[in-house]
């Protein structure tokens, strides 16, 4: 049995469909309380149904007042948070050229300055509790970027450098951080209400961007990762004595960070002369 005392207050962002519905559901599963926040909060009542411990809250990540105000009610109702999960983002696909500033700055205002926005408004709660977990969702995109996807990935690589920072800064306050790197999960994510195409296509990016556009069509809801296991982990990791700084999820992230770990290694070995050579003699 779950008492009060154990039970663990989650805030969970972009909580209506997908990995934040899957995550919001398994804590609820696990005894846990969840403030589940989306635009629409109807549909975290569809998704989810109501319960006493499930608070649906309306959110937006980009209207800092917005975010304010859930944080409030989210104390009003449970009185502390334990468990900050940064979800809410969406997608791009498209080469950086074809990716108008518009889109670029639209992206960041969800997948950047909202998560800084979100956490900025917690931390107080976590800093004054001495204790707390943030998990921040970056992708395996956050650690190797690509062809079609490097407006996004760059963003996600913002998250992963704040995260990192986060995590140094929290560490002597009792408050850790972890930032998640799903591979490909079979969600709604390569859907078009998750992710945006730019207008522009340029003939000279079609066997690079170009082929990345249509690989998401065809990848799109036949992905590997299992939603449902993830969203058991991440209550397994908010019940961790020492969560880690990075948690690859998936077979095809954990072949994609080894692989950019063994370039990396590789070319730092091959240029390791020229990188020392430019040090004031000693």
């Amino acid at each position: 049995m779950v008492t009060k005392q154990s039970k663990r207050v989650w805030f969970i962002t972009g909580a209506s469909r997908g990995i934040g519905a899957e995550i919001a559901s398994a804590a609820l599963a696990a005894g846990d309380e969840v403030v589940a926040t989306a635009r629409d909060p109807r549909r975290i009542t569809e998704r989810l149904g109501s319960s006493e411990s499930l608070l649906p809250v309306a959110l937006d990540v980009t209207n800092e007042q917005s975010v304010a105000a859930a944080v409030e009610a989210a104390l009003a109702r449970f009185g502390r948070i334990d468990v900050l999960v940064n979800n809410a983002g969406y997608g791009l696909i498209g080469a950086v050229e074809e990716t108008s500033g518009e889109d670029v700055r639209r992206l960041y205002e969800t997948n950047v300055f909202g998560l800084l926005a979100v956490t900025r408004a917690v931390l107080p709660t976590l800093r004054k509790q001495r204790s707390g977990l943030i998990i921040n969702l970056s992708s395996v995109g956050g650690y190797r970027s690509g062809p079609g996807f490097g407006v996004y990935c760059s963003t996600k690589f913002a998250v992963e450098g704040l995260s990192e920072a986060l995590h140094a800064e929290l560490a002597p306050l009792g408050v850790g951080v972890t930032v998640v790197e799903p591979g490909y999960f079979r969600t709604e994510f390569l859907e078009a209400q998750s992710v945006v195409e730019t207008d522009a296509s340029i003939a000279d990016y079609a066997d690079s961007a170009g082929k990345v556009r249509a690989v998401a069509k065809s990848v799109s809801l036949r992905q590997p990762g299992d939603p449902v296991r993830l969203a058991r982990v991440m209550v397994d990791l908010s019940r961790a004595e020492h969560p880690p700084l990075r948690l690859p999820l998936g077979s095809d992230a954990v072949a994609a960070i080894e692989a950019k770990n063994a370039f990396v290694a590789k070319e730092l070995d091959a240029w390791r002369a020229v990188a020392v050579s430019t040090d004031f003699p000693r």
